[in-house]
């Protein structure tokens, strides 16, 4: 498999982003520096009152317990402060180490709450922006089918943020305290010895640039692997049914055992070096230990300073070197933790940030046109319309992969303000692709499409949307209540409204059989209701919206055919008065329409009323036979509307 294979959308901007823990900082930090400093205070008063107990130690034993004289002092604190008695020295020196760890556990505690405060509310922030630019992207980076892709930034990468944020960036914080303040008191007791114990950190430091190299591009393959893995499997339980039909589930086994296999190996290829770095961490800072042992007991047992070294070295000088040489140990260990979440949270960060970078082709105007109120006038004037202009191609062309499929060309009608106006073809020839325009869920790359004479993108999307009820073959339904779905979009409704909408596009019936009537519960996209069902609650919902335009992409195709012919009836009347653009599955169904579109490979073919396309005797009335089932004019000529 190629390199290009495996990219995403996402990969294509992710390439692009500077610096993203940095410009994580800059965009979300600033309002909520309050409870980051508070953190990181907390943090430097627990780590450095931490430090307060082997020093006290140290001075206790040399004071009281060696009665080397003048040795009860204390960095920082004046000597008048001091008792000078022994016993008043050891009381003194049991208070402090309690008061000590009291003050560790206070502020611990209240860097825990700050930081995770910080923290979560940056999560939280991400994470609803990611859905916010999600919902703002063009329908066609949902074409790509990157619906995995999507929550693995959602869930993944933002709780990735929030570990480095809670964790990673006050284990630093803490690592640099504990190593400066551990430095600062090691020389100020010995320097001599404290070069001894500090030999390894530079090698440390090298140690860690070395991993951090390595280990990043290891870290960004396995984020791409992990939202390949999440596609997949959203793909896989979103198809279940198609699977089982076609006795497909080895098949769909064997797709997600590569895909787990691929972020098995790319996980394993992190951890390697993780495994590496650790007990490579924790090797310096054990022979750091070993060799302050090695020349301060000597120091002592000889009485006299080893090698080059000078001067003298006390019992409590050498006990607080190796309790704080241990205390470093665990910090400096943990480097690798910190590392790994910090290239993990990079990573992660690069890939919500490409997202947030993916450009929006279809947004609002910068000076909308108010279309209010609306007459319905319905106007394509020349439109061609091709993929490879759209964002998602974009982005798949950056991978050398060429679209150049053109879906419309020179499509021109009109539909008055009233009228409806019918579109017929066979499967691919761009009908629904046609409506969609009008909706802008894609953008035309020639030609205009206009309402009253306003291009509809120059038109404020909302308005424009909320002027045009759009019912799909393919109906979907949130998990929710049957009156929530019928009032989605309009959700103050009142329940009398949601009724008479039902009852207007014949769903009443078949919902108040139900056993919670309006609040039945419909499960996830509806799969509790058939086809036909789910199609009435869609149409019931458009009736709800009464828009001045409507379009009804297949309304009636998962229906029987006495249901249609009673919905038909509805449609008829909601049609009264407002403009329709339809396309048909059933050419009954539109045999009364003003205008009768024939699509054929994306350019309009025939056109007229039913009357004048049976009297051209062209491919409608081939079409029109053929359903009428006169097979030998029109053998094996079918209509389908899956667009």
């Amino acid at each position: 498999m190629s390199s290009h294979d495996d990219e995403t959308p996402f990969d294509v901007y992710r390439e692009d982003v500077d610096r993203p823990l940095s410009r994580l900082f800059r965009e979300y930090a600033p309002g909520r520096l309050g409870w980051f400093s508070a953190g990181m205070l907390a943090n430097f008063v627990a780590r450095m009152a931490s430090l307060v107990p082997p020093l006290l130690l140290g001075v206790a034993i040399d004071a009281i317990f060696t009665q080397e004289a003048g040795a009860f002092e204390l960095p920082l604190v004046p000597n008048a402060w001091l008792p000078t008695e022994p016993m008043a020295q050891f009381w003194f020196t049991v208070t402090a180490i309690a008061v000590s760890f009291l003050v560790v556990a206070l502020f611990t505690w209240i860097y825990g709450v700050t930081a995770n405060l910080f923290a979560h509310d940056v999560m939280h922030a991400v994470r609803v922006d990611c859905f916010q630019k999600m919902q703002r992207l063009d329908t066609a980076f949902f074409d790509e089918k990157q619906t995995g892709e999507v929550m693995a930034v959602l869930n993944n990468d933002t709780q990735n943020l929030e570990m480095f944020l809670d964790n990673a960036l006050m284990n630093s914080a803490r690592l640099l305290v504990m190593v400066g303040g551990i430095t600062a008191v090691l020389f100020y007791l010995n320097w001599q010895l404290a070069f001894v114990t500090l030999f390894a950190v530079p090698a440390m430091v090298l140690f860690t640039l070395w991993f951090m190299r390595v280990v990043e591009p290891r870290y960004v393959r396995q984020r791409s692997a992990v939202g390949r893995m999440n596609t997949r499997l959203e793909n896989a339980i979103s198809g279940i049914g198609l699977t089982k039909t076609t006795s497909s589930e080895s098949y769909e086994t064997e797709r997600v055992r590569d895909s787990s296999r691929n972020l098995f190996e790319r996980t394993m290829a992190v951890l390697k070096l993780s495994y590496l770095y650790r007990p490579g961490m924790e090797l310096l800072a054990g022979l750091a230990f070993a060799a302050t042992f090695l020349v301060g007991g000597l120091w002592l047992a000889t009485d006299s300073a080893p090698g080059p070294l000078t001067g003298s070295l006390s019992v409590g000088d050498f006990v607080v070197f190796l309790m704080l040489t241990q205390r470093i140990v665990d910090p400096l260990a943990e480097v690798s933790n910190i590392v790994d979440q910090y290239q993990n949270a990079k990573a992660s960060s690069e890939r919500v940030f490409g997202l947030m970078d993916i450009p929006v082709h279809v947004d609002n105007p910068d000076d909308p046109v108010d279309i209010i109120p609306v007459e319905g006038r319905v106007t394509y004037d020349d439109v061609t319309f091709s993929y490879d202009d759209t964002a998602a191609r974009r982005n798949a062309a950056a991978t050398e992969t060429a679209f150049e499929e053109t879906v419309l060309e020179d499509i021109s009608f009109e539909a008055a303000p009233g009228e409806t106006v019918a579109f017929v073809g066979p499967t691919g020839a761009g009908k629904s692709t046609v409506l969609k325009l009008l909706l802008r869920l894609y953008d035309a790359q020639d030609g205009s499409v206009r309402i009253d004479g306003h291009d509809v993108r120059e038109v404020a999307l909302a308005d424009l949307r909320s002027a045009v009820g759009y019912v799909s073959q393919d109906t979907f339904l949130f998990d929710g209540t049957i009156a929530d779905n019928i009032r989605y979009g309009h959700f103050e409704a009142a329940d009398e409204t949601v009724r008479e909408a039902a009852e207007a596009a014949q769903a009443h019936e078949f919902i108040v059989d139900l056993p919670d009537g309006y609040d039945t519960r419909v499960g996830e996209r509806g799969v509790k209701l058939s086809g036909g069902q789910r199609q009435r609650i869609a149409l019931a919902r458009a009736v709800l919206a009464d828009p001045e335009i409507l379009i009804l992409d297949e309304a009636t195709s998962a229906v029987d055919t006495k249901t249609e012919l009673r919905i038909q009836r509805s449609i008829d009347r909601l049609t009264e008065n407002r403009t329709t653009l339809t396309i048909a599955h059933r050419l009954s169904t539109v045999k009364d329409a003003e205008t009768i579109l024939v699509l054929e490979d994306g350019e309009i073919v025939e056109r007229g009323t039913h009357e004048d396309l049976l009297a051209a005797n062209g491919r409608y009335a081939t079409l029109w036979a053929a359903q009428a089932g006169d097979r030998e004019t029109a053998a094996g000529t079918l209509i389908d509307g899956d667009d």
